[in-house]
């Protein structure tokens, strides 16, 4: 495994204010639209990660058209997710966009990994990531990305209620859920074989990612 100054996967999120006291309540609806396209984007997902698994495997190299691709349908992911319950950071609504987006609130960055191991592309999407998967599913339940299961939903619907009643989302509550969503994705991105670096069992709170230089304006202090 590679070792990098900072993290292969970044994201960064920046917390929006005001926030809407009621437009939580009606997100799951808003987002529909962007979870059936997500839906189809994601079976398009799996299958070119196959694609991508033997051409690593016999190359070394992630097809970068396929690396792009696969790298905007989880930047699209994480800003519905940000709206919705995933975060509810943000009432701005998500973008039809597989781009960077970089003006939006919710940000993922992975770069181009180049060449990779092809031994460890034979075990680390199941064997390796195997203690990640198990962390991730007291984050996630067993409900779905964003379906309102495990930690995760948790501690969102205890920031919708927060908004509800004080229309102010706790920053504490808020650097906790974005730390959470922050391992999500980097094990995904390590599962998806876009990178060889170990995702860590760290907990790197906050809207800001910890592991490399500012992206993007930090979060808003409440």
């Amino acid at each position: 495994m590679t070792t990098t100054a900072s993290a292969p996967v970044r994201l960064d999120a920046t917390l929006d204010r005001p926030l809407s006291r009621w437009l939580w309540l009606v997100k799951w609806l808003l987002a529909l639209p962007h979870w059936i396209v997500l839906c189809f984007l994601w079976i398009a997902f799996v299958l070119l990660t196959v694609v991508a698994f033997f051409a690593i495997l016999f190359t070394g190299r992630y097809p970068r058209g396929i690396f792009d691709f696969n790298l905007g349908v989880l930047r699209w992911t994480w800003r519905v997710s940000y709206y919705a319950y995933g975060g509810l950071g943000t009432d701005r609504y998500p973008p039809f966009s597989l781009g960077a987006e970089p003006d939006y609130p919710a940000r993922l960055d992975i770069p181009y990994p180049g060449q990779l191991s092809r031994g460890l592309v034979l075990v680390k999407w199941w064997l390796l990531a195997l203690p990640h998967y198990a962390v991730l599913g007291v984050f996630l339940g067993g409900v779905g990305r964003d379906g309102g299961g495990g930690l995760i939903g948790l501690l969102v619907l205890f920031a919708g209620v927060a908004l509800l009643v004080t229309t102010r989302y706790p920053a504490g509550l808020f650097d906790l859920v974005i730390g959470l969503d922050r391992w999500v994705l980097r094990v995904t991105a390590y599962a998806a074989l876009m990178t060889d670096d170990y995702p860590p069992f760290r907990l790197d709170q906050g809207g800001g990612d910890p592991a490399g230089p500012a992206a993007a304006p930090p979060v808003k202090s409440l």
